[in-house]
């Protein structure tokens, strides 16, 4: 129950919490077709169409991802190419060294001035430098480390910078999936929550026994348990 100085973020809609926060799970976990989810719902005796499954994705996911944002001091910078219409464009992407997505952006291109936005955009979100940085040899990150007058320790090495080249995989397997993104701004849309929410719930199980791994698991459910409480101050 919420008190008179405080608002849930659900008012107004006809489906509680619970349903809502576990179609956006859902959507954002599995290689699901919105179609699928809704016949998933309905199985379960939840009568709810895949556009409201939709709307509810586009209303909370940005926010449950926000929710779910912690950064260490170490980032690893890297950028792929992905298609999206048919045109060739670069995601840009941030990871702390546990692997937890710190912001993602799609651009043109990869040059200096690509760097340097990407950069000024990762250290406004974070509202702190890291202690490391941690990219390939891509001389547009000299650019940005210059340009943001950054003191920030830069380690340029195609080795150490794994960690971030193997979380596009998801991402990768993802595109796949839903045959690729149609315009810049659903891509961006869509990858800035798929990329917190969908490693979420993929702790490291090649690292852990099965009694680890379910422990892990459920410490993560009552994280996004309590993700999933928004209440606002009224």
């Amino acid at each position: 129950m919420c008190d008179d100085a405080v608002v849930s973020t659900y008012k107004g809609y006809r489906f509680p919490r619970e349903i809502i926060s576990h179609c956006v799970w859902l959507y954002y976990r599995f290689t699901l077709p919105l179609r699928e989810i809704e016949l998933l719902m309905a199985a379960g005796g939840v009568e709810v169409s895949y556009e409201t499954v939709r709307a509810w994705c586009v209303r909370f996911g940005p926010e449950f991802a926000r929710r779910l944002r912690q950064a260490e001091d170490k980032w690893h910078l890297d950028e792929v190419f992905v298609k999206i219409g048919g045109v060739r464009k670069y995601l840009w992407r941030a990871v702390d060294q546990h692997g937890n997505v710190l912001d993602i952006l799609i651009q043109d291109k990869r040059d200096g001035k690509a760097a340097t936005r990407f950069f000024r955009k990762l250290l406004k979100k974070q509202g702190r430098r890291p202690r490391v940085l941690v990219t390939d040899k891509l001389r547009s990150y000299q650019v940005a480390h210059r340009k943001t007058r950054s003191t920030t320790e830069h380690r340029q090495n195609k080795y150490l910078n794994n960690r971030c080249e193997k979380s596009h995989q998801p991402t990768r397997q993802r595109e796949r999936a839903m045959k690729g993104f149609r315009s810049v701004g659903a891509a961006q849309l869509f990858l800035s929550s798929f990329s917190r929410i969908a490693p979420h719930f993929r702790p490291p199980r090649h690292r852990m026994n099965a009694t680890d791994y379910r422990t892990e698991l459920a410490i993560r459910f009552q994280v996004w348990d309590r993700v999933t409480e928004m209440t606002v101050a009224a």
